[in-house]
């Protein structure tokens, strides 16, 4: 069986690597769509298609995500996603026009990056999605990103994911960690990456920092609800890092649902719980995981 968030029925990921292991990017696809939400909760963000996650826009469904290194250079990989989404008949039906769906968010790696992520990089990305299990470390997404920028000392970052079974569904999360705080182990204490920081944080260069989060759940949500579990998916993030959603980090979280329809509140409420517990553990994979 798949782990991570292949183990979510409906969610194919794949990844590119440039070939210097410094820049990559991550794809999620729905070949079947998917109830979507999210949030922003970074102040320095950078994204594409963020707006088709507001409950109130006229878009139902997306069809893919894309996470990419290249700060706003990686904003081009979506583009490549959505030509191999075409080509396999995947998007809206619009006027005899295939129109894929795809909300996509950057980090910054550009300090380490020997290439930028492009079109090219984003359509292979999508072309290598499947449902074996995805590949945690240094790959992707968070090839070139590094973490613990707050102490003045980075250590390397990278994506993890994981999965977790709540009641009769599967929640999964993509993470892919460019933290400027450090990193501590939620259940162990144990700092994985830097260390702990007095009142004042005076970091080196504070600038180009970003965790992208990705959910997925074959429970049944209605896009406002997808919007509640993103919501409360961000707290794996205060779980692990320190300090968490600073000034300077520019987070985002995407949340997709691949059945149609919706649970009760005290349902939400626990699958947003277990997402918030697993963006945690794909944080930890994403910093504790050696890929060659």
């Amino acid at each position: 069986m798949s782990a991570g968030i292949t183990a979510v029925p409906g969610v194919l990921a794949g990844h590119w690597t440039h070939e210097s292991g410094t820049t990559g990017c991550t794809v999620l696809v729905f070949p079947e769509g998917a109830t979507a939400g999210g949030c922003v909760p970074g102040s320095a963000p950078g994204g594409r298609e963020i707006g088709v996650l507001d409950p109130c826009h006229l878009a139902g469904e997306v069809h893919a995500f894309c996470l990419s290194g290249g700060s706003a250079f990686g904003l081009a990989t979506a583009d490549g996603v959505l030509a191999e989404l075409v080509e396999r008949g995947i998007g809206f039906d619009a006027v005899g026009h295939r129109v894929p769906i795809v909300p996509t968010a950057i980090l910054f790696d550009l300090p380490v990056a020997e290439a930028r992520p492009d079109a090219t990089a984003g359509r292979a990305a999508a072309a290598a999605a499947s449902s074996e299990t995805l590949a945690s470390g240094r790959v992707g997404a968070g090839a070139g990103a590094t973490v613990a920028k707050a102490g003045g000392q980075p250590a390397p970052g990278g994506l993890g994911t994981a999965h977790r079974p709540v009641g009769g569904w599967t929640v999964g999360a993509v993470a892919a960690v460019n933290a400027f705080g450090s990193v501590r182990h939620p259940e162990t204490g144990v700092w994985l990456a830097g260390g702990p920081l007095g009142e004042a944080v005076l970091g080196g260069d504070w600038r180009g920092n970003t965790s992208l989060i990705a959910v997925a759940t074959d429970a049944p949500l209605s896009r406002p609800q997808a919007t509640v579990v993103a919501r409360m998916a961000q707290a794996g993030l205060a779980r692990c890092l320190y300090p968490a959603f600073a000034a300077v980090d520019g987070d985002t979280v995407f949340v997709a649902s691949t059945t149609r329809g919706s649970i009760d509140a005290l349902e939400v409420t626990t699958l947003g719980h277990a997402a918030a517990l697993t963006v945690a553990d794909a944080i930890v994979a994403a910093v504790t995981t050696t890929t060659p």
